[in-house]
This record gives structure tokens, sequence and C-alpha cells, in this order.
């Protein structure tokens, strides 16, 4: 696959100042989009969570590839912020042709060092930890689908991206996670039914073992294995691909797995690495 041009696209990205998030700004900043992206952390305050990264640092790193990216703090669980967004967009560029929901407040209780509850049975962990998946997890990405989708039909059709991952699949324990982005899946295929006519394509896109800021620190204490992980960016290279490809609307309402997509557009790694799908590896148990 040649290069990924999408000038003159505009996109949102949702929670943005690291992880997958951050990723997906790059990934389409390099392909040469207009990107739109949200956060909580700013410089000079204390950060939403324990780890680096802010939506100033992201600006500057997808700057730097030659994108154009405008930073936006907001908390996805107050819809006034979010329709604030939107309504920025709108008068600013008239127009939206990409949205990933990648905002995702499920994992807070890692980030607060209550690794008690990793794994444990679900009668035993905190009931706030469902409401943390779903009014921080699903809701937000309901929310941004349904204030996105009037932009995205006027613009002539899209794509709307739902990170979403293996754990829909087997969530090894972790029952709230498990449903949590199940439903993610069928908010994907759902409203995918509905937006097929007006030439808006919607998908649910699985990263496989990422190197995030916490998922690096956790390697270097030497509870995680990255032979096979990929970079941030590789799922921001995926959701450019699709976003760039013309006939993206056959795979409506389908659940993707990165590094599949990767493969079939023929697009590698920022470090010139292949990882390999994890789907085998998630299979369900018989």
């Amino acid at each position: 696959m040649g290069r990924v041009t999408l000038a003159g696209r505009v996109a949102l990205v949702t929670g943005a100042s690291r992880g997958v998030g951050k990723g997906v700004v790059l990934g389409l900043a390099e392909a040469g989009a207009t990107v739109y992206f949200t956060g909580r952390s700013v410089r000079g305050e204390a950060a939403s969570v324990p780890l680096g990264g802010t939506i100033e640092d992201t600006a500057e790193e997808a700057q730097a590839l030659g994108g154009e990216a405008i930073p936006i703090r907001c908390d996805h669980r107050h819809d006034d912020e979010v329709r604030a967004v939107f309504d920025r967009i709108r008068a600013e560029r008239g127009r939206l042709d990409v949205l990933v929901n990648n905002a995702w407040a499920g994992y807070e209780y890692l980030h607060r060092g209550e690794y008690q509850h990793l794994g444990a049975p679900f009668w035993t962990r905190p009931l706030s930890l469902w409401d943390d998946m779903f009014a921080g997890g699903v809701r937000t990405q309901y929310v941004g689908s349904g204030l996105a989708a009037p932009l995205l039909i006027e613009s002539g059709g899209g794509l709307i991206v739902h990170i979403s991952s293996f754990a829909s699949i087997r969530s090894d324990g972790d029952v709230a996670l498990g449903v949590a982005k199940g439903a993610t899946d069928r908010l994907a295929a759902e409203t995918a039914g509905e937006l097929r006519e007006h030439n808006v394509a919607v998908v649910s896109l699985y990263p496989g073992l990422v190197r995030t800021e916490s998922v690096v620190a956790a390697a270097e204490g030497g509870f995680i294995d990255l032979s096979n992980s990929e970079s941030p960016q590789f799922a921001g290279r995926a959701v450019a691909a699709l976003a760039a490809d013309p006939n993206v609307l056959e795979r409506t309402g389908r659940v993707l797995v990165v590094a599949e997509v990767a493969e079939e557009y023929g697009f590698t790694d920022v470090d010139g690495a292949t990882p390999q799908s994890l789907r085998g590896h998630y299979e369900p148990r018989k």
C-alpha cells in the first residue's frame, strides 16, 4: 500500500492525552488529516490519572509529523462539554469525516492503584467498577456517535471507529470489562445498520498488546512480554487506512483487528515490525 493521504479530511479522536488515543491522533496526522482531539490532562495542572501525557504533548508530536492537530480539553462524562466540541468543529470546519471513540474511564481503578480488584471474582469487586465501564466508557461512545452522526451525514458520509478490545471475546476474569466491550461491539453493529444508507461506516477495532505508558511500565517490572506488541500509532495507521478506503462501507458493522487490517492494507508499525493478530489466543474457551 502506498502512502495514505487524508488531506482535507477532518477527524475527531476522543481521549488522546496518551495511549491508544494519542497513537490514533499521530496516525491520522501523518496521513495529513486535520485532527481535533480531546483529553482531560493539560499542562500546569494535576494529571487526571497518575501517568504522563497531556493534550499539548500529543499536539506537538502530531504537528511534528506534518499534520494539523487541535487539542480540546473535555471530560466525556459531561455531555455539555462534548456537545461544545462538536459545535466547535462545525463552526470552524463545517464538516466531519472520521470519529474515533477512544475515551474510556473504565480502567481508572488500576490507575488509582487498586490492583486487588484485578482478576478478583465479580461479587467481591466494588459496584462502582461497573459504572466506570458503562458511564465512563460505553455511554461516552453512544453520546459521541449521536452527536457526530449529523455532521458526518451532512459531509456526505464518513467513518466511526470504536476502540474496543479482545475482552469482548474473553475477558479472563473481568466481567464488567467483558460485558462493556461486548456492548461497544453491539453499539457499532446497531448504529452501522442505521447509518449505512447515509454512507457512514461504523466498525469496532481491536488493538493487540499496545505499548502504552502503563503497559511499558509493567513490562519493565517483568510482568508483560512485549515480543509481539504494537506501538499506539499502529492503531492510528489502521484507522487512517480504513478512512482512506473508498470501499470502507463494505466493512460496516464488523469487528476488525489492527494487525489484520495492517496485513490486508500492507502497512507496518512505526519500527517496521509486523505484529501478529491475537485473535487465536483470545478465542472463547470450549
